[in-house]
């Protein structure tokens, strides 16, 4: 490549300060140092948790920062010691990574890796401790160690999953974050049987793909659980078989759940980051079998309050980071799904949209009218 060692001047998306929207700025990127890889990102999708951040209410506020995690990309150079990846590969970057060394990556049940683990706070690389982004100069920080709002970044190898280069990145970008985190949490965490029924707590992205992970398994009823009644249409689009609005009963919905499936659902999976929602999703599932697996990320102040006779009487309580998706390791087969026309990916992208109307994306995320919305590099 003609552009590989040198710095490149492209397009970003830049959040200056909390809650201001997103400016477009030529922003110049550093070549790869050691262990990194310089990616073109040709599609980026917005996700909740970019939107959290860039609210910055109960975080660490970092900027100027350029956010993004949800992308699909070609290796465009690599640097010292890279010797997984070439240019031209095609790849998913990913907010936590997998340095295939520590004791997390050697266990064959941990995804959670000792070296490249999520750090929301860290704006910086991890080898030595600088940007690869500036704007005449002055170092603009990293998000999460992807920073995919840019039409290049730098990104740490371990953070990078080589996928089949025929799938199209357009649809399997969504994979590097919220759909493989919910599919992973029901296939890998709570393993309904097929015939089972499952309960899904909270139908955004994520809760979708849970529910998705429980058509694929063959759940015989599926019961998605929101406060917002409009979602269940869309819900059952993803084998959606019985909605319950919590408002719409005055006894606790794991009650409810309890009387409508004869002693409890057999799997729940929780989707909200709400304690409520995470108690009565294990309070929901029946003894002697049952499996509630939490996905939702709580507020720090949350504890969770349960009678310990529901653990003697054999409900079993789990939770899940990522899906339990090694992100080298696993996510390329989470696109051969795809491939293979198991998974379906369509269903969860709503919306399509330059990358210059960026703003526009976090508009229909704000309103609640977008599960996923693709921002294209090339437009």
């Amino acid at each position: 490549m003609a552009t590989a060692g040198k710095v490149i001047k492209c397009k970003a998306a830049v959040a200056w300060e909390a809650g201001k929207p997103l400016s477009i700025e030529e922003v110049e990127v550093a070549p790869p140092q050691a262990m990194e890889v310089r990616v073109k990102i040709l599609y980026t999708a917005l996700c909740h948790t970019d939107v959290y951040f860039w609210e910055a209410k109960g975080q660490t506020p970092v900027f100027p920062r350029i956010l993004g995690h949800e992308a699909g990309g070609i290796v465009e150079s690599v640097g010292e010691g890279v010797t997984e990846l070439v240019p031209g590969d095609h790849v998913l970057p990913v907010f936590t990574g997998e340095c295939k060394d520590c004791a997390h990556c050697k266990s064959e049940e941990s995804n959670m890796c000792d070296l490249l683990r999520i750090n929301v706070d860290r704006g910086v690389m991890i080898g030595d401790g600088q940007s690869r982004f500036t704007i005449k100069g002055k170092p603009i920080f990293h998000f999460v160690g992807t920073s995919t709002f840019s039409e290049y970044t730098v990104i740490h190898v371990g953070c990078l999953a080589k996928i089949n280069p025929e799938a199209p990145l357009d649809k399997v970008c969504i994979l590097s974050c919220g759909i493989s985190t919910g599919l992973g949490a029901t296939l890998n965490v709570a393993k309904p049987k097929k015939g089972q029924t499952v309960a899904i707590f909270g139908l955004g992205a994520v809760g979708l793909a849970a529910m998705e992970g429980a058509r694929l398994s063959g759940a015989s009823r599926i019961i998605g659980v929101d406060l917002n009644p409009a979602k269940f249409e869309q819900a059952k689009k993803f084998g959606c078989t019985d909605f319950v609005n919590p408002k719409d009963h005055s006894k606790p919905v794991q009650e409810v759940l309890i009387e409508m499936t004869n002693g409890g659902v057999d799997r729940a999976v929780e989707c909200t980051g709400n304690i409520n929602a995470m108690i009565s999703c294990f309070e929901c599932v029946h003894d002697g079998w049952g499996v509630a697996v939490l996905v939702g990320v709580p507020t720090k102040e949350d504890v969770f309050k349960t009678h310990p006779m529901n653990f003697l009487n054999e409900k079993t309580l789990k939770g899940t980071f990522f899906g339990n998706y090694k992100p080298r390791t696993d996510l390329p087969n989470v696109v051969e799904m795809y491939m293979r026309k198991e998974l379906e990916l369509e269903k969860f992208i709503t919306h399509r949209v330059p990358f210059s109307q960026i703003n526009t994306a976090f508009d229909l995320m704000f309103r609640g009218e977008s599960l996923r919305c693709i921002m294209s590099m090339e437009e």
